[in-house]
């Protein structure tokens, strides 16, 4: 059994390549070859095969072989636990940003107060 955090860390590397996100794009679309992976980036099968391997070892990508054909399609289900890790600092942060609007608000109503003299007379 593969350690979470392990495994976690596997799917943010996959992630951090702009070619193999764009993989995984095309591959929520539909099934692909390895072929059809290279095709958009001008690479060799050999290099599109090593971007599949790292998602592979992610657990984003399956590969199936038939005879000479490589065909890939996306396993979705680790991209939501990446998904429930990133929320959990999304409520840390939106908590932290709540607290400094309502701050930020505190202090431009305070400003407002000193700014408006109190014995206007007309």
């Amino acid at each position: 059994m593969v350690d979470h955090s392990t495994q976690l860390d596997a799917v943010f590397h996959a992630l951090s390549d702009p070619t193999r996100r764009a993989m995984l794009g095309h591959l929520a679309e539909r099934e692909r070859t390895i072929g059809e992976l290279a095709t958009p980036f001008s690479m060799s099968f050999a290099g599109a095969s090593k971007h599949v391997r790292v998602l592979e070892r992610a657990g984003l990508v399956t590969r199936i072989i038939r005879g000479r054909t490589h065909l890939c399609s996306l396993r979705a289900a680790q991209l939501a636990e990446a998904d429930a890790w990133l929320k959990h600092y999304e409520r840390f942060w939106n908590s932290k940003l709540d607290t400094l609007e309502t701050l930020l608000r505190e202090e431009d109503r305070t400003k407002e107060e000193k700014a408006v003299p109190t014995n206007e007379k007309d």
